[in-house]
């Protein structure tokens, strides 16, 4: 089923998501939840989407990058589906790049994001995952368990003069981050 995305301003974004009971992971309510979860996020051709994000409290996030028409630069990440999921920065190194946000419609903005991470957490089965992410993909993880803390990308911008509609981005800086994008790629791989 096809769920409301809440927009910046509704609490729900501000909540910090409780823990899902491993034991409960493949209950129908879990697994209806992850289900709408991608339903939704595919209809609104997102690259993720947390649970906050259609009001509902609880760590889990999903994400998908497949040719995605908003994000038409971003490497491929086929389907993931995390529950409970825990980033470790690898590097104190950053890369700010452009984001946007399901949430925070029609507009783009800067942020610093760790090229180099490990994720932890549990897959709808309920088994251990743990995987490293590199380069924008990385990024992309990162924005949805921020969602999971009760975080939207505009906290992390250091700079709010970045912070533009979509259309202003793609007419003055979109094919410059295209070219970031290219050499983040070249460099750490996604």
């Amino acid at each position: 089923m096809i769920r409301k995305i809440v927009q910046i301003g509704n609490p729900a974004l501000r909540q910090i998501a409780n823990p899902v009971d491993v034991k409960q992971i493949q209950s129908d309510e879990i697994q209806t939840l992850v289900d709408d979860l991608i339903e939704t996020m595919r209809h609104a051709n997102g690259a993720g989407l947390a649970a906050t994000q259609i009001a509902v409290p609880l760590r889990i996030c999903i994400i998908e990058v497949n040719k995605n028409p908003r994000y038409p630069y971003k490497p491929d990440i086929p389907l993931t589906v995390l529950i409970n999921p825990k980033v470790t920065f690898l590097t104190e190194e950053r890369v700010n790049v452009y984001e946007g946000c399901l949430s925070v419609p029609n507009m783009r903005g800067r942020v610093d994001r760790c090229p180099e991470i490990q994720i932890d957490g549990y897959d709808r089965e309920g088994n251990d995952v743990s995987f490293i992410s590199k380069g924008i993909s990385a990024g992309t993880f990162q924005h949805e368990l921020d969602h999971l803390d009760g975080l939207i990308y505009t906290d992390r911008m250091k700079d709010a003069s970045s912070l533009s509609t979509i259309d202003e981005f793609s007419s003055y800086f979109e094919e410059e981050f295209k070219k970031q994008v290219i050499s983040i790629v070249e460099r750490y791989g996604s």
